[in-house]
């Protein structure tokens, strides 16, 4: 048994960790045929690939997957920290999950990602869910199968507090056919008072580049049309472990194996430099979209937050960014409400954001994680305040979201095709800018690229006609 260490994870000692490629012991090879797996995903985008992962890992083992809980022989959450309602939304369905194994005793249930990670959860579950068969944590899911044959006669509870290995050449079986996340990069050093990650996903470890470039070059054989390079710190790729070959170099890599669509998330401002800035202009493939977290835009908190940034500093960027790359697109994070937040502290945070004009952000009010700095803080700022802000906040926000639309209509944009929507002949993608397009057209190939004339601007979308 291993049970998570804050104080361990937020030791500064050397990452002691080796490249390894995964395997599978024969013995495990269909043990699970025709057994069914209910897998729930909660969080952001390196959450969804890890579970492309286990899916592939739980295919081998032979678990089909469904979408009815009630019939599954195998209920796994891959769960999210960031915020409390994760919490809450994970151990709502664990409490239903007890449920079912009253009456199906041999249901297995497993929890893993980002909570797993978590002493308070750990042990809250090994006190008050004994019914849950195992616990296993981001660092060593690829586990999974050992841990899951053990659990059939004991409680496991595998979750390392020090940064695992990185492992090379999982199985996987991605959502998409025409999308694809790859990591690059795993954990973060930043530190930032309020965040978690840095606990629950280890220091930062950069994969080698020649892996990377080897899984792009094997999606491109796939089929695959975009690919998005994924870290909780995508811009501090390569600090761990080379002396000249940093994001900059990775993303120019990348833009040379001709893979029509190049993405990345997510970054933090303070390694975002020059030269990245340079190459994202350099390389049509490279799309002008780009998450560049703010989080507050007083001085004051953003000092207490840990960035690293002032507000000047993450303008003058911005602006670079606008002027240097053709058509940029900006999106980014903010929370209202953190402890001591002023109102002066709040209309510091709009004037940036009228100053930006996000084409998207993702607004939320301040969520307190237990074993975080910013939890000890004295907070004075009632429930109600916080949420008129978030009100306020979302309102201007919302206005240029709209407008930024607004200036699109009666231009033509390239997208790439994902799905047909419910009404008929009406399609819909995603343009290089990341807004969502919903189109009519005939003959339409999922998974091409097509162009699209813009008819209509909505807050969150926008209507268009394929081009002849």
């Amino acid at each position: 048994m291993h049970l998570p260490d804050f104080k361990v994870a937020r030791s500064n000692n050397k990452i002691d960790y080796k490249k390894k490629e995964y395997s599978l012991a024969s013995k495990y090879l269909n043990k699970y045929k025709d057994k069914k797996c209910f897998l729930k995903t909660y969080g952001c985008q390196m959450n969804e690939h890890d579970s492309e992962n286990i899916k592939g890992i739980l295919e081998l083992l032979g678990f089909d997957f469904i979408n009815d809980i009630d019939n599954a022989d195998l209920v796994l959450l891959n769960t999210c920290s960031i915020r409390e309602n994760a919490h809450n939304k994970a151990f709502g369905l664990l409490g239903k999950a007890k449920h079912l194994k009253e009456s199906k005793r041999d249901l297995m249930i497993g929890l893993c990602g980002c909570m797993a990670q978590e002493e308070i959860v750990v042990n809250t579950i090994m006190e008050k869910y004994p019914f849950v068969n195992f616990v296993i944590g981001t660092h060593n899911f690829y586990q999974l199968p050992e841990i899951l044959e053990k659990s059939e006669e004991k409680q496991q509870i595998e979750v390392y507090s020090r940064e695992g290995d990185l492992i090379e050449s999982l199985p996987v079986d991605r959502t998409s056919k025409y999308k694809a996340y790859v990591n690059i990069i795993y954990g973060c050093d930043k530190f930032c008072t309020y965040c978690i990650v840095p606990y629950t996903r280890g220091r930062q470890r950069s994969r080698e580049k020649e892996d990377i470039l080897k899984e792009v070059d094997n999606l491109i054989k796939d089929g695959y049309k975009e690919v998005t390079l994924l870290g909780q710190n995508v811009n501090a790729y390569g600090k761990d472990l080379y002396d000249n070959y940093s994001l900059a170099e990775l993303l120019e890599d990348v833009a040379k194996t001709n893979i029509p669509r190049i993405r990345f998330m997510t970054s933090h401002p303070w390694d975002f430099n020059d030269k990245m800035i340079e190459v994202i202009a350099k390389y049509p493939n490279i799309m002008p979209s780009i998450h560049l977290p703010v989080q507050s835009g007083s001085d004051r908190i953003l000092k207490l937050m840990g960035r690293r940034y002032t507000k000047d500093k993450y303008l003058t960027l911005f602006h670079k960014m606008k002027e240097m790359i053709p058509n940029c697109a900006i999106s980014t994070d903010i929370i209202v409400g953190f402890p001591g937040e002023t109102e002066e502290d709040f209309l510091e945070t709009l004037s940036l954001v009228k100053e930006c004009k996000y084409d998207n952000a993702y607004t939320f009010i301040y969520s307190p994680r237990v074993g975080t700095p910013a939890a000890k803080l004295p907070d004075n700022v009632t429930k109600e305040e916080k949420e008129q802000r978030l009100y306020k906040l979302n309102e201007i926000v919302n206005a240029y979201f709209k407008e930024n639309n607004d200036k699109l209509v009666g231009k033509t944009v390239s997208v790439l095709v994902e799905g047909i929507s419910d009404k008929k002949n009406e399609y819909y993608g995603y343009s290089e800018t990341n807004k969502l397009i919903n189109f009519t057209g005939d003959n339409i190939e999922i998974g091409s690229i097509v162009d699209v004339f813009i008819t209509t601007a909505k807050t969150w979308s926008l209507d268009g006609k394929a081009s002849e």
